[in-house]
């Protein structure tokens, strides 16, 4: 195989090279399983708080993890959903509705495509770190804040999907307070 075809190979192809052996298909099935028992609930959860089904986020996940494993990936490394897009799909969701979301995938694959093509993808590490980490910790303030109507068991209704309208439409629910669900999710929150 040739540098540049295997450049472009997909690991799961490179993987499964002449020395693959019954041990190495053994240590494969459960790191899949273990991902498996990780992933789907996660994936779940994706779609509940991004303003889709809970099918919605098992769906991408397994297409996405087909995908990804088909066409490129990681000997190592998983490869699916983010919590980071639950924020932007909700948002797409709520202003476009789902073929609004398909069309933005569509474009964003795109994107991806180019970007791989013209190796400007290399061009992420000239982000700074604290631009990074800023980004990351704005992003699970906005997942935090999509989950506080139900720990707390609020009846709110519709929540808007901007973060300020969210938090006043919250805060004055804040006396519709179910107890028994604030209960169920402490204990939970306890048992890790």
């Amino acid at each position: 195989m040739t540098p540049l075809n295997k450049r472009w190979s997909p690991k799961s192809l490179l993987c499964l090279r002449p020395g693959y052996i019954r041990s190495d298909l053994i240590s494969d099935l459960i790191a899949g399983v273990t991902v498996g028992l990780v992933a789907l609930p996660l994936a779940m959860a994706f779609g509940i708080a991004s303003g889709v089904t809970p099918q919605a986020g098992l769906y991408t996940a397994v297409v996405a993890g087909f995908l990804i494993s088909a066409l490129g990936g990681s000997r190592v490394q998983i490869g699916g959903p983010t919590g980071a897009f639950v924020v932007i799909v909700a948002a797409i969701i709520a202003t476009h509705g789902l073929s609004g979301l398909l069309m933005v995938t569509l474009m964003a694959g795109v994107i991806l495509i180019l970007m791989a093509v013209t190796g400007l993808g290399t061009a992420v590490k000239y982000i700074p770190r604290p631009v990074t980490i800023g980004f990351t910790n704005g992003i699970a303030i906005l997942i935090a804040s999509t989950q506080v109507k139900d720990f707390l068991g609020l009846e709110t209704g519709t929540v808007p999907s901007e973060f300020v309208l969210r938090m006043r439409v919250l805060a004055h629910s804040l006396r519709s307070i179910h107890w028994s669900a604030v209960l169920v999710a402490i204990s939970s929150l306890l048992s890790f």
